[in-house]
């Protein structure tokens, strides 16, 4: 008896081998961006941003400034355009026209030159290495 299931087991595990069916495995990414499901979009932005523990430095904007605040500002930026209109009174006379030289104001180095393209301004600050140019076109 004993050979008898052993015969019937064997051929069980004989042909029950031989109704298994495998399938290939496909490899689906989650991510959207590397060809995942559209859908898992939100979860993953709302996963990622619930780990990032980054905070951007807050910064006050012009709505958040107090009246006392934006008025000294205003008055602030008035007096440095009356400072600088009268520096520029001063060295380039009254009617204002700019002379190709090298002009010093505290820490700025101010270079005016003629050039193909129009008149040339370098702004150099001494201070930090700062510089800017401003080219005015010629209008002949």
């Amino acid at each position: 008896m004993d050979k008898k299931i052993m015969l019937t087991s064997v051929f069980f595990v004989f042909f029950g081998v031989l109704l298994v069916h495998g399938q290939q495995l496909v490899y689906t990414p989650t991510n959207p961006n590397f060809g995942g499901d559209t859908f898992n979009y939100q979860f993953l932005l709302q996963s990622a941003q619930s780990q990032n523990s980054f905070t951007a430095p807050s910064t006050r904007n012009q709505n958040q400034l107090s009246d006392l605040e934006r008025f000294r500002e205003n008055l602030n930026n008035q007096l440095l355009s009356q400072i600088s209109r009268s520096l520029f009174t001063q060295q380039f006379g009254e009617n204002g026209t700019l002379e190709p030289g090298t002009f010093t104001f505290g820490s700025l180095v101010v270079e005016v030159f003629e050039s193909s393209e129009g008149l040339v301004i370098d702004i150099l600050n001494t201070g930090d290495g700062d510089q800017t140019q401003i080219v005015l076109p010629n209008t002949n």
